[in-house]
């Protein structure tokens, strides 16, 4: 009986302890599979959503904004957590907004704000905000200054923030390439 209920006690512990995964099947098709390990597939066309594809081995480390019609209209580089379990993968929303913050664990030595431009999307306190992409972060998606600025303004508390380990640019480079390769340079007249 003893080695029953340890047997179960360590499935239930595995189960727990098991990382969540969200996987991109298209643009807005995904698989998720939750802390349980219970598999959902859903779709979010026709909603605005942002994903993240975190900078580790086998994604990209670009954030990407996608809008109700699927299109992918911005994209930008992104640094994440040190190590792997710092930054949760898996399906998520933005709790809450906040233009400038100051983190409690983490605070700058000069008071100043450190996550300004925050998009929180746990209750652990994992945000996108503006950070340097050049450095690893806490477990914080750290944006360019010039992109998160966008990236705040157009998300809404509510919408949907996807944390991948996968790639995600097969599904959004035609839009990206159409973006960019589509804008007009302008040059400033002499006088």
């Amino acid at each position: 009986m003893r080695v029953i209920y340890i047997g179960i006690l360590c499935l239930l512990i595995s189960l727990e302890a098991a990382p969540r995964e969200l996987i991109p099947h298209s643009k807005t098709e995904f698989s998720y599979i939750n802390k349980n390990g219970k598999l959902y597939e859903f779709d979010l066309k026709g909603k605005d959503f942002i994903l993240v594809s975190v900078r580790e081995e086998e994604s990209d480390g670009r954030f990407y904004a996608v809008d109700k019609d699927g299109t992918v209209w911005l994209s930008g580089g992104v640094s994440s957590g040190e190590e792997k379990g710092f930054t949760p993968s898996g399906k998520w929303k933005v709790l809450w907004k906040k233009r400038f913050y100051t983190s409690k664990e983490y605070p700058e030595e000069d008071g100043s704000n450190n996550m300004d431009f925050s998009l929180f999307f746990t209750k652990w306190g994992h945000a996108l905000h503006k950070g340097n992409i050049n450095s690893t972060s806490h477990g914080c998606i750290h944006v360019k200054h010039e992109d998160i600025q966008v990236l705040y303004k157009w998300a809404e508390v509510g919408m949907p923030v996807l944390m991948t380990r996968h790639r995600y640019m097969q599904f959004a480079r035609p839009d990206l390439r159409r973006i960019y390769t589509n804008m007009k340079q302008y040059t400033r007249k002499g006088k």
